[in-house]
């Protein structure tokens, strides 16, 4: 049971995520076949169209179909990182300094192989400060986590809002 829910947060956390579209808003076939439209269906067909036929990868690497790649992408959606599925294996594995669900909350979190016995001694060393409670939430506990992270040399680096 653990190894699903290990297999699935690591599935959600390297999914795509919805951002500005490669190549800009009004790249590909897709985006001219539906120009001017709006909604889920006209946005999910023209993503379809796009991906399908590959043009507007082909036009990002050409300059052509509206594509361009000197843009910034962007992500305007929740983190993909969700705790939730494990937050009881998570707490039980912080409050020993050991365990998959902390391995795999590490792994989520960039922290590297050589960095992880460090990462599960110190969110263990600070198990209070990142479960404040029993009722704290995910969102609770990430944010925590990269506050306690950030004060710690050796952790500092894997402490962004990712």
């Amino acid at each position: 049971m653990k190894r699903i829910l290990i297999g699935s947060l690591l599935a959600l956390t390297s999914a795509a995520a919805f951002a500005e579209a490669p190549g800009g808003p009004s790249c590909g076939w897709g985006n001219m076949l539906f120009k001017g439209q709006s909604g889920f269906g006209s946005h999910f067909v023209a993503s379809i169209t796009n991906g399908t036929s590959g043009n507007a990868t082909f036009g990002m690497t050409s300059g052509t179909n509206g594509c361009s790649t000197k843009g910034t992408l962007t992500y305007g959606g929740k983190p993909m990182l969700v705790l939730g599925s494990i937050m009881d294996e998570l707490s039980e594995d912080m409050a020993k300094g050991e365990g998959e669900a902390l391995t795999t909350y590490a792994v989520a979190l960039g922290v590297k192989p050589e960095d992880r016995a460090h990462f599960a001694q110190v969110t263990h060393q600070h198990f209070s400060d990142i479960f404040t409670s029993a009722s704290a939430t995910d969102a609770e506990v990430h944010a925590a986590t990269l506050a306690v992270m950030k004060q710690d040399a050796r952790l500092a680096q894997y402490a962004s809002e990712a």
